[in-house]
């Protein structure tokens, strides 16, 4: 059976609705950076999923083929990820998202390599005819974090994040984001097979959200996690 991060890793993807702390080990990704208004036709951010699926199946796919990849086995490929943040502002300004820089992300089982990555790369570059340069091996450890469900629309995401703030204020953190720590989401649905007009409220179904933190003792960060209706 294909081993699903959502499953094995539950307690990551489905926290409970109230804050707790978790701890997020180092793990390797596939990545494309880019910025501007992700609802624009032709926004880097849609182009950079189809750049990322393509590679991560390949990936997966990788069974069916002659190269073969050590300590290989099948996997679910993971939700795509996407760390946010908005350059000489402190938090986030949806009022102007043509201002947004992201890397979007798709988590990688362990035995994914640079080599592997690379293999990779050389395969749909030369099955699609098209320019997968953009994409890059990404590994990132998010260390000691805060965690909770929200449940609700996209624009109640505020009072979620005041409850986190409040959560780490209490709990001895201090808020620290900065350009190693990123807002981060988690979707859960397949942003590919959602209607334009019902993307923003299907992708917001489960999401993950990690405001960069920093305990007094060391290094954190705040993730808060979205059920979205």
């Amino acid at each position: 059976m294909a081993v699903d991060f959502k499953k094995t890793l539950k307690h990551l993807y489905v926290p409970k609705t109230k804050p707790s702390i978790v701890n997020i080990e180092n793990a390797n990704y596939i990545a494309v950076r880019g910025s501007g208004d992700t609802n624009d036709d032709n926004s880097e951010y849609k182009q950079s999923i189809s750049l990322l699926y393509s590679v991560a199946y390949a990936i997966k796919m990788s069974k069916k083929g002659e190269y073969k990849i050590p300590n290989y086995f099948d996997f679910v490929v993971p939700p795509l990820e996407g760390f946010w943040w908005q350059e000489g502002i402190e938090g986030v300004d949806y009022s102007n998202k043509q201002n947004f820089k992201f890397i979007s992300l798709i988590r990688m089982p362990d035995f994914v390599t640079k080599e592997v990555f690379e293999w990779a790369i050389k395969q749909v570059t030369e099955k699609k005819k098209e320019d997968f340069s953009k994409v890059e091996f990404f590994s990132y450890c998010e260390g000691t974090c805060v965690q909770c469900m929200h449940i609700g629309p996209y624009d109640k995401e505020p009072e979620t994040v005041a409850k986190m703030h409040e959560y780490i204020i209490s709990e001895g953190y201090e808020l620290d984001i900065n350009e190693m720590r990123f807002h981060h989401e988690i979707y859960i649905s397949d942003v590919r097979k959602t209607a334009p007009e019902k993307l923003l409220r299907s992708l917001k179904q489960l999401l993950d959200i990690l405001l960069g933190k920093n305990s007094k003792l060391d290094s954190s960060i705040a993730r808060i996690k979205f059920f979205m209706n």
